[in-house]
């Protein structure tokens, strides 16, 4: 096939993907109203996204918190500022770090499984048997994961924006020499309710996408296990990409 004729396919193919994800998202969002009918369901997908990332987030958060110190510490000590290491811990982890980093661990953790689910269930035809039976497959298993995983990524991000910064504040004390009076207050001083809104709406914003295109790409699974796999591969894969794109987008329209 020609070159133009690969490009022109790939091109419906990623069009229609759009599409049918776009689809995903607008039904799932149609079917709140029915949401506490399914409040079991969300808790136990809360459940499990939460407590299930917790240990992970905490690491990653830990260290990223200290390397932000470590790092930033190092250049400012140059200048006689390390002083001023909680200001840039702070603002780096509530502001991109503390969001972003949240929503790769829960694309890696969470939205492969949400399309490894829901995958395994559309080449075994279960989600076929759930229409026969007139039970709508968005209500069902989409809209629960979705809400969960909305609600989940800004909580888990409030847990690393403070993880985060608190492991800067060790790093600090031990390794730069600033106090923990210092460092607080700096890393106080520098925030914004604006920072503060901004962190929260990207990670909400990021649990959506991510769970949408997790269940996305269940549904649209086929070839059975190989088809399920490479399911999972493009939803965590489109995650990372779409989290970027709508992080710069995000701190754009903000700031």
């Amino acid at each position: 096939m020609p070159i133009a004729g690969r490009f022109v396919d790939w091109f419906n193919r990623h069009c229609q993907g759009a599409g049918y994800t776009l689809n995903v998202l607008f039904g799932a969002v149609g079917q709140l109203t029915g949401v506490w009918r399914k409040a079991g369901e969300i808790v136990r997908q809360l459940d499990r996204i939460v407590f299930g990332s917790l240990f992970v987030t905490f690491i990653v958060a830990l260290f990223t918190g200290m390397i932000l110190a470590l790092q930033a510490g190092i250049e400012l000590s140059r200048w006689g500022q390390e002083s001023s290491v909680g200001l840039l811990v702070s603002a780096s982890m509530v502001r991109e770090m503390g969001p972003v980093m949240t929503a790769f661990i829960l694309a890696g953790l969470v939205g492969s499984t949400m399309a490894a689910e829901l995958g395994t269930m559309r080449v075994s035809e279960e989600i076929d048997a759930l229409q026969v039976m007139s039970i709508n497959p968005l209500r069902f298993l989409v809209m629960p994961r979705v809400l969960a995983l909305a609600l989940a990524c800004p909580a888990l991000s409030i847990f690393v924006d403070a993880v985060g910064v608190a492991g800067g504040a060790v790093v600090s004390r031990s390794l730069l020499d600033v106090n923990y009076t210092t460092y607080f207050i700096k890393a106080r001083d520098v925030l914004e309710v604006r920072d503060l809104a901004g962190g929260l709406l990207k990670a909400l914003v990021f649990g959506t996408t991510i769970a949408t295109i997790g269940c996305a790409q269940g549904l649209r699974a086929e070839d059975g296990a190989e088809g399920v796999g490479r399911a999972t591969m493009r939803a965590v894969v489109m995650s990372f990409i779409y989290v970027l794109i709508f992080d710069y987008l995000v701190a754009w329209m903000l700031y």
